[in-house]
């Protein structure tokens, strides 16, 4: 499942969570549209291992900010809340699950 990360969950979902995947996206993006269905064939794979969540950056701008998203759609790997890899743009599912 997909979750929806945003400033008042992050810490909790993401901060204390082992390992995560976090999308950074918006409803407006092209790029990002062709990556949803990814992220999620990625969250089913992982599900119960690895947290996989988005986040729509013109809702929590100060997330983007925070993490220094410049484009989009920004896919983060992070371990114990740490950012470990970064991937920006439509990449294979194949990469990012290497990551992990």
């Amino acid at each position: 499942m997909v979750l929806e990360f945003t400033s008042e969950n992050f810490e909790k979902e993401v901060q204390e969570a082992e390992t995560t995947i976090v999308d950074f996206w918006a409803s407006w993006c092209g790029p990002c549209k062709m990556m949803s269905p990814v992220i999620d064939q990625i969250a089913e794979e992982v599900g119960q291992n690895v947290k996989v969540g988005k986040v729509n950056i013109d809702e929590q701008e100060e997330l983007a900010v925070k993490y220094g998203i410049m484009s989009i759609p920004t896919i983060l790997v992070m371990k114990n809340g740490a950012e470990t890899k970064r991937f920006v743009g439509v990449q294979p599912k194949e990469n990012i699950l290497e990551s992990l």
